[in-house]
């Protein structure tokens, strides 16, 4: 029997396709909480995975969407960015933010849009994977299409 997707990543479907996106979102047999583990479930490249990384900056939420082959510089992505000090959010910020869990946080879906960076790193790869609001869905992207689906600006994060 096939069960449809989860609520969060039908929304985050929806929202993907009205934004023209073609990636079909996919539901994995096990977690993509970490980099590593959806790297593994996808056979592709850690630095492959665009991570989303919720952080407040100027009293409001902000999204980083990195690489999974490396961390956030958040003094240095703070400066490029033009943005106040960047503090990594709670458990409870990123869900009041997104509407989504940490370790399925997808791009857009989200109750209002977030100022977005997507990181440079991830347009080294013709093909990138994004979770699509739980950590067992993702969608194949590019990063140009990121960028574009976010109204993000594109800046190297480490």
């Amino acid at each position: 029997m096939t069960t449809s997707p989860p609520e969060r990543s039908r929304h985050v479907a929806a929202v993907l396709g009205a934004a023209g996106v073609r990636g079909a979102v996919r539901e994995l047999a096990d977690s993509t909480r970490t980099a590593a583990d959806a790297a593994a479930a996808l056979g592709c490249e850690v630095g492959a995975i665009a991570n989303s990384l919720v952080f407040i900056s100027d009293e409001e939420p902000v999204l980083v969407l990195t690489s999974g082959a490396h961390r956030v510089d958040q003094k240095a992505l703070a400066r490029r960015w033009g943005r106040g000090e960047l503090e990594r959010a709670t458990p409870e910020q990123v869900r009041d933010a997104t509407g989504q869990v940490i370790g399925g946080v997808a791009p857009v879906g989200h109750p209002r849009p977030l100022p977005t960076v997507v990181d440079a790193a991830l347009a080294e790869h013709p093909r990138v994977w994004a979770a699509a609001g739980t950590p067992r869905t993702v969608f194949p992207t590019t990063a140009e299409e990121l960028r574009e689906i976010t109204a993000a600006t594109l800046l190297a994060v480490r």
